[in-house]
């Protein structure tokens, strides 16, 4: 059996969560896409069932342990047993899953001990701890916050592990960790504040000390990939701001907004990025840079830019195409993928 052959099923399962949290996400907007069953289940599906599904493979690869496939094949089950109407064993196996990917971190600070490897290490601790939160409580809204610090910490461990590209600075390391302790303390006491100061200022260390600002100036897949990233950017420190104005508890439209921001805008933009770069590496495919992923990013920005628009003037059918727009731009994006891997084993 090929590699791409084992890896794909995780991956596919990984996408069965994506599309039931985009239907119950819908359905959350009052469009009649069914699932109404499902609107609960929408944040854990999107984050741990698939994304949590696809940096667990991510990392099992890059891992090279057959123990560490354990994390993506627990994720994925896991999401598919929420989409069964089984939440509580759902999110069971969502924590092994977790923690799986936990061990898998310590393992690779072990072998490579660095700031990034620390940070990355911090994101999958976080990850946990929110389904650990879920499981104890049987309320995923109690672990927000900690999922958002599990993907933010993510992305920011791989975007720090490039900055070693740039040329030396004594101060990068030293400025990094307020806006960590800044992000970490609004998650540990469920500040959104605290959380959104530390996310702006985060984005704001990231977009000084990220190698993009020197990749916008090359072609192709290059200025694509940085293109993405500091319009992602853009979004997180959007969410950052938004999020300092929420309130303990508060889930109205800034709420709405807020996390949109940081998931949709800032992660989804981090997605259609690195995927032509992830996807070979993963599933051994060749996806060859298009003018076309141009599209599905700016889709997904504008629909973006509408469903905000909708939440700060508190205008449900303008929030309600936006959310439209985002499912719509994230289809766009799987298929051009698609066509783009499909045609590239043509030839």
């Amino acid at each position: 059996m090929s590699v791409t052959a084992r890896r794909l099923p995780l991956l596919m399962a990984g996408a069965v969560s994506l599309v039931a949290g985009i239907v119950a996400g819908e359905g959350r907007l009052g469009w009649p896409v069914g699932g109404a069953d499902l609107a609960l289940a929408h944040g854990p599906l999107m984050i741990c069932g698939f994304f949590g599904t696809v940096i667990g493979l991510e990392r099992a690869v890059a891992l090279a342990k057959l123990w560490g496939y354990g994390s993506p094949l627990f994720t994925a089950l896991g999401g598919i047993l929420l989409i069964a109407g089984m939440p509580q064993a759902g999110a069971t196996l969502l924590l092994a899953g977790s923690l799986i990917f936990v061990a898998m971190s310590l393992v690779v600070i072990a072998r490579q001990r660095e700031v990034f490897t620390t940070v990355l290490g911090l994101g999958g601790l976080s990850w946990a701890a929110g389904n650990l939160a879920w499981v104890a409580s049987g309320e995923a809204a109690a672990s927000v916050t900690m999922w958002s610090a599990f993907l933010v910490l993510t992305i920011a461990g791989e975007r720090l592990e490039l900055s070693r590209f740039l040329p030396p600075w004594r101060w990068r390391t030293p400025t990094l960790f307020p806006p960590l302790l800044l992000l970490l303390a609004g998650m540990a006491m469920a500040s959104w504040t605290l959380f959104g100061l530390g996310l702006a200022l985060l984005t704001l260390w990231s977009l000084m000390n990220d190698v993009v600002k020197r990749t916008i100036r090359q072609p192709g897949l290059t200025r694509y990939v940085a293109v993405c990233l500091l319009s992602g950017y853009a979004w997180a420190l959007l969410a950052g701001l938004l999020m300092t104005r929420l309130g303990a508890g508060e889930t109205g439209v800034m709420y709405d907004a807020a996390l949109h921001c940081l998931f949709v805008g800032f992660v989804f933009a981090m997605v259609y990025g690195h995927a032509p770069v992830i996807l070979p590496a993963v599933l051994r495919v060749a996806v060859p840079y298009k003018p076309v992923f141009y599209l599905p990013l700016a889709v997904l920005h504008a629909s973006l830019l509408l469903r905000v628009a909708g939440d700060l003037l508190d205008i449900h059918a303008i929030r309600q195409w936006g959310g439209m727009g985002n499912a719509a731009a994230i289809a766009l994006f799987i298929v051009t993928m698609l066509a783009t891997v499909l045609g590239a084993r043509k030839r």
